[in-house]
């Protein structure tokens, strides 16, 4: 097909096998992958393959086909179309097996692997593009290289264990530990949608899988469903056993008389968990963003042990992960620097950050690789952290997100927003508050806890947008709202609130692929409502959708 190392090639994918067979014959060319997600806007998916003059697409079904095919068709630079599912019109991935076969000529591979080298560029990876246009990430095989040979020290896995897949393998954070699986020779098994994940883990039995903070909320927020479900006894016995969780610590300063009780609950309470992910699962791999030290505490109390780690598309990913070393955990922060990476915190608390693992640099954007590295090589990665016990990274905030209210204090909202996720009533929140007077909030309620909190109430439960508006309801919320406003500083608090009646997702546009909150998307989808927010009386919570 003439690949050669000035190809493009991009793959438009669910998780499947067949994405690594392309992965690695694309490597192997020495041409460049271009994975893209499936859920991109249409302007995204024109913009992407016309920046990177991609020259062939790999879809996976005709639902990918039906959004991008149209586009690839009218752009020059695009010669060629398979798909791996059998879609009439379009020529199917066996087709290049077959020519490949036919070819009996070694050279011209032989002749582009021996091109290949440590510092080509592998892959251009698009970022999630939570404000304005994506853009293209240049990773190398260095780069990748170096961050799962290490991180796959850290595991202690065999051959004969298995891995659950099911964040997007078009993202650098699966994509690395699929790397790590199989240099480790597991056995990885893929799920494409995050409804069958839970089927699946007791089906298969992993020992490991990655998720991002919001996948292990959902499976929190579910568990303390069933525990308000209970009656009597039970009941008290599970509250119990939660609130020893939540006082989980590393090592053996906890004591005794402490350890006396966590076994108690972890023979009634805690094996459930287990027992419920599949009865195998040893670590989880936690990413994306942070995860509150009262869960990771709860998922360890419960004999999983979580791994939180820290890293950046640019940084392929990692820089900081937790590890199961003597010294390699601390609760609330992401671990220890990956060994081979420099850390440096900037004066205003921004990390930076330097070694074998960060990118060459944006694709065709000299200018905005320009302002990410300084002139001693530092790739500065907007995030402000510090270091615990000059050993440990803790990630504050995003230092795009930090932002000052008219009244000229600062506000980082990720944390506020990280302290009322602990709601089992939010679904997801977003504080705002740039040049306004006081913070505010948007709030989507996770309906499924309400519907089981309404029906233990006797409230009828019709629809999302009648609930958020009845009063009974509002005033429940409120009381969470009072509740965590406690530990915020007297500018933190939330004065006002918006109860959202629609569920917040990658498919509706509120959500990057790995969960985060696209803001600017959500400012510009809620302008009225937030106006109005701002406009009504102090202490006002009822909204009705804006028709």
């Amino acid at each position: 097909m003439g690949v050669n190392s000035s190809t493009r090639i991009a793959t438009v994918m669910v998780n499947c096998p067949e994405w690594n067979f392309f992965d690695m014959a694309i490597q192997q060319a020495g041409a460049v992958q271009v994975p893209i997600y499936p859920s991109v806007s249409e302007d995204n998916y024109r913009y992407i393959l016309e920046e990177a003059q991609v020259r062939y697409l790999i879809l996976y079904d005709a639902a990918i086909c039906r959004r991008i095919r149209h586009i690839a068709e009218e752009l020059p630079c695009v010669e060629g179309i398979f798909s791996i599912h059998r879609i009439k019109g379009v020529r199917h991935w066996s087709e290049i097996m077959e020519a490949g076969r036919k070819n009996t000529d070694p050279g011209p591979l032989e002749s582009a692997r021996a091109l290949v080298d440590p510092d080509t560029v592998m892959s251009i990876i698009y970022t999630s593009g939570t404000t304005g246009r994506p853009k293209g990430v240049m990773l190398t095989n260095r780069n990748f290289v170096s961050n799962f040979t290490e991180c796959a020290r850290i595991p202690g896995f065999s051959s004969k264990e298995k891995a659950l897949s099911f964040l997007p393998l078009c993202h650098v954070y699966e994509r690395m530990l699929n790397y790590v699986y199989q240099s480790l020779g597991m056995t990885i098994c893929y799920v494409q949608s995050l409804d069958q994940v839970q089927g699946t883990l007791r089906e298969i039995k992993p020992e490991t899988f990655a998720a991002v903070p919001r996948v292990l909320e959902k499976i929190y927020d579910r568990i303390v469903a069933q525990g308000n479900a209970l009656k009597g006894i039970r009941r008290v016995i599970f509250f119990w056993a939660l609130r020893q969780a939540h006082k989980y610590e590393l090592g053996p300063e906890q004591g005794f008389w402490y350890r006396i009780k966590w076994l108690a609950a972890r023979i009634l309470v805690y094996s459930r968990l287990k027992k419920a992910l599949g009865g195998h699962v040893k670590i989880i791999v936690c990413g994306g963003a942070s995860l509150h030290p009262r869960l990771a505490r709860f998922f360890w109390a419960s004999g999983l042990k979580v791994l939180e780690g820290y890293g950046l598309t640019e940084t392929a990913p990692v820089i900081a992960v937790q590890n199961l070393s003597p010294g390699g955990m601390k609760f609330g922060t992401v671990g220890p620097v990956l060994p081979g990476v420099e850390v440096r915190i900037a004066s205003d608390g921004e990390i930076l950050c330097r070694g074998p693992n960060v990118m060459k640099g944006y694709f065709n954007r000299p200018d905005r690789t320009s302002e990410v590295f300084d002139t001693e090589g530092w790739f500065h990665t907007g995030d402000i952290g510090q270091m615990i016990d000059g050993k440990y990274l803790k990630i504050t905030d995003r230092k795009k997100e930090i932002f000052k209210t008219s009244t000229g204090r600062t506000i980082a909202p990720q944390p506020i927003e990280q302290r009322f996720s602990e709601s089992p009533f939010v679904d997801h929140i977003m504080v705002l508050g740039d040049d306004r007077k006081y913070v505010a909030a948007l709030i989507v309620p996770n309906f499924e806890y309400l519907r089981a909190w309404c029906s233990s109430k006797k409230i009828p439960y019709s629809t999302n947008q009648e609930a958020v508006s009845d009063a009974r309801i509002v005033k429940r919320i409120q009381q969470e709202v009072r509740f965590y406003n406690r530990d915020l500083g007297r500018t933190e608090k939330i004065k006002k609130f918006r109860l959202i009646p629609a569920e917040w997702s990658v498919s509706t546009g509120e959500l990057s692929p790995t969960l985060k909150l696209r803001r600017k998307f959500i400012q510009e989808k809620y302008y009225h409502v937030i106006e109005e927010t701002y406009r009504s009386p102090e202490y006002e919570y009822l909204w009705q959708e804006d028709q």
